[in-house]
């Protein structure tokens, strides 16, 4: 017997868990299982384990909608963040609904029966699992989990000291009163290094180039104001509201003048750094705000780390690992007895799964995606990858939000199946707009957008809720029918189709 659902959720993260929830919220009447990889709700959250790891988004907005946060930090550990997702599946009773050890390595749809054949292995058996489902919905990010980005360094056979990816953080390190280089610039070496910095002899960010590094209070002044009046469901949407309204002024106007953002950034790192500071070799990156993510740093904490004298920022190149740490291009080596290397993550897409439509390989670098949630030519599907300029959580709440709208309207309609249709035109761009090298790597393998809605991701939230909550569910980019018509191609040009009463 090969078990059907009416939905089959990939992944029991962030995304996963909320996706669940809108599901028993929206559509109660539907069944549904969620397949988890791994042996432990939480994803990322659960997976990423180094020292200091928390949130660069506020957890107002990167919290659930349904769901307030009332921890006091609005910039969370990891460790909160994880306990606030197994505390949600608990809560709405999605952990009955999760198969733990399920990889899914394979998803085929059949336009005859309308359904999709899901292929699952068990990491924790061995055995091989069927599944079926007239909806597939992946919430698997898109980092690979199983392994870290690093790149090749000369010499890194000689280094006699212990040398360390946080993706895969030992659980035995012992750092206490040892010398520590952080390779890295990005969102994980600003937290590792203060964290590392209060048991460490000291330790050395040691970077290619700089990034950009904001520092914001880890509580949340406004919030806490506004809880000593209302209760936690009524003050939530509010600061939600008033972080999410910030979020999109400083991201518009990081694109419209990013001059003036430059100079506020480095103003406001000035002034948390020791007086002489070289700020411009340091803290003043040769790209524009935004065209890689903003790093947080809650309190200011690494500027207070290398204020102290207890960490410090190098920005050189590796030329070669040595016996007892890093020579580098400026012919200086560091000494270090351990070090790590926060040079970043790879990406795949679907969680490495793959597609077929009626016997056909879909090729996910040749689709197109319809509101940044699903395929061209991929009926009954969708995924979620959130914003880049915003809470990741925004974006998933909205794609779960819509999913539970399309599946309503199905039922109300008659209809089985809704297939998006690329667009008319061979513009096409990468899905994510970043330029971090981890993005650009991946960018060849990774669906593309168009040019304009709805096949293009506008990183606008606000515009997004008029798009997903209140937008029609049927337009030219999309058809609807019954079991037994044939996919339309991810390539083909989108045909009008006249609205589903």
């Amino acid at each position: 017997m090969v078990d059907h659902v009416d939905v089959v959720i990939v992944g029991a993260g962030l995304s996963g868990v909320g996706a669940a929830v809108h599901l028993r919220r929206n559509c109660p009447g539907k069944t549904y299982a969620v397949l988890e990889a791994r042996d432990a709700i939480g994803g990322t959250w659960d997976l990423f384990r180094y020292p200091g790891i928390r949130s660069d988004s506020d957890m107002f907005t990167l919290g659930y909608s349904f769901k307030p946060w009332t921890d006091p930090k609005a910039i969370a550990d990891g460790d909160a963040i994880r306990e606030y997702v197994r505390e949600t599946a608990r809560e709405y009773g999605v952990r009955e609904h999760i198969r733990f050890r399920h990889r899914v390595v394979r998803a085929e749809w059949d336009s005859d029966t309308a359904r999709w054949t899901v292929h699952a292995h068990r990491d924790d058996t061995g055995e091989d699992v069927v599944l079926t489902c007239a909806f597939l919905f992946t919430c698997a990010g898109y980092y690979r989990y199983d392994a870290g980005y690093t790149p090749e360094f000369p010499g890194v056979d000689r280094y006699a000291g212990r040398l360390v990816h946080p993706q895969h953080w030992p659980a035995d390190l012992d750092w206490t009163g040892r010398r520590v280089v952080v390779i890295g610039s990005g969102a994980t070496a600003v937290t590792l290094v203060p964290a590392l910095a209060e048991r460490a002899a000291h330790v050395t960010m040691l970077q290619r180039s700089p990034t950009y590094v904001i520092a914001l209070p880890s509580r949340d002044p406004f919030a806490d104001a506004l809880r000593r009046w209302l209760p936690a469901k009524a003050a939530y949407p509010v600061v939600r509201w008033k972080n999410v309204l910030l979020g999109v002024v400083n991201f518009q106007l990081s694109r419209r003048a990013p001059g003036l953002v430059k100079k506020f950034l480095r103003r406001a790192a000035q002034g948390r750094l020791p007086v002489g500071y070289d700020l411009d070799r340091h803290f003043a990156p040769r790209y524009d705000p935004w065209d890689q993510r903003l790093c947080v740093v809650p309190d200011g904490d690494l500027f207070a780390a290398i204020g102290d004298g207890r960490a410090a920022v190098v920005t050189d190149t590796v030329e070669t690992f040595t016996e007892h740490g890093i020579r580098l291009g400026s012919g200086e080596e560091l000494p270090a007895d351990i070090i790590v290397t926060a040079t970043g993550l790879n990406l795949l897409a679907l969680g490495g799964m793959t597609v077929a439509v009626d016997g056909t390989e879909v090729d996910l670098a040749s689709t197109v995606a319809y509101k940044g949630m699903m395929l061209s030519g991929v009926p009954n599907f969708a995924l979620t990858i959130g914003y880049t300029n915003a809470s990741w959580t925004l974006k998933a709440d909205l794609v779960a939000t819509y999913v539970c709208r399309l599946l309503r309207h199905l039922d109300a309609t008659g209809q089985q199946i809704v297939t998006p249709l690329a667009p008319d035109t061979a513009e096409r761009e990468p899905l994510i707009d970043l330029k971090s090298g981890y993005v650009l790597r991946a960018a060849d393998r990774l669906p593309k957008q168009g040019p304009r809605a709805p096949w293009r991701l506008h990183q606008n939230y606000p515009r997004d809720v008029l798009l997903m909550r209140h937008g029609r569910l049927t337009d030219s980019g999309v058809r609807f029918s019954r079991a037994g018509a044939p996919a339309a191609s991810g390539l083909d040009a989108a045909q009008p189709t006249a609205p589903v009463a």
